[in-house]
């Protein structure tokens, strides 16, 4: 199992994030930490390896993601760190590069494509040589490389639109309701074959739960919560 601590200011971010990882084989939740400074008083408190993965935001409340993985860097604490960002700017990412940060993850993401990203790392742990090995071959290498390069799945399948899969994340991230595709189709103002669509898209994507709403005159209708 691979120990990860999540650095997310936002607390509903945090939160998901931290519940993603739970739900990713192979992988535990160490921490969640909210601020830079409480990342690297966590890093320091554990033995050295407790903490084997950090998913650091870029923008924390007191210092900026690339000084907390400098100093991450500088103190010589041996965990791997995906970046998390909505900054798309090149020079952000180069410098992150220049850091040694292995993954790059732009929000928003789904559940999806963190899984995609940690799968892969995970192909990369496995790929080097095990069991206290001093040293390694090219083959080796290349294949554990190999395995952080891979492309992520396109966010938005084909036919489904960018703002409309948005929108509907948005409705139900906004409470605790669980909707069914006519109350989403209502709200959103499009097709109730559109509405249902996307719910299931997020649903196969595993961010909202899917369950049949007892209690209505015929057959079940199918309702959707945010997880």
């Amino acid at each position: 199992m691979i120990s990860v601590l999540v650095v997310e200011d936002e607390a509903i971010a945090a939160s998901a994030h931290a519940e993603y990882v739970r739900r990713i084989d192979g992988f535990r939740l160490a921490g969640v930490a909210r601020t830079g400074a409480d990342a690297l008083r966590q890093l320091r408190e554990e033995r050295p390896g407790d903490i084997e993965l950090v998913l650091l935001d870029m923008n924390l409340p007191d210092m900026h993601g690339l000084v907390v993985a400098g100093r991450i860097r500088a103190s010589g604490i041996p965990a791997d760190i995906i970046a998390v960002t909505a900054v798309r700017e090149l020079a952000m990412v180069r410098n992150a590069l220049s850091l040694g940060i292995v993954q790059y993850l732009i929000k928003p993401f789904t559940f999806a494509t963190l899984r995609h990203k940690l799968e892969h790392y995970l192909q990369f742990r496995q790929s080097l040589p095990q069991g206290g090995a001093a040293q390694t071959t090219q083959e080796e290498v290349d294949r554990a490389l190999a395995a952080l390069r891979t492309a992520s799945p396109p966010s938005t399948p084909k036919g489904l639109s960018p703002e409309t899969l948005e929108r509907v994340r948005t409705l139900l991230r906004a409470g605790d309701a669980a909707y069914s595709a006519t109350e989403v189709s209502s709200e959103l103002a499009i097709s109730r074959v559109t509405a249902r669509r996307y719910l299931e898209h997020l649903a196969d994507d595993g961010v909202v739960a899917r369950a049949p709403r007892h209690g209505t005159p015929g057959r079940p209708e199918l309702e959707y919560r945010w997880v």
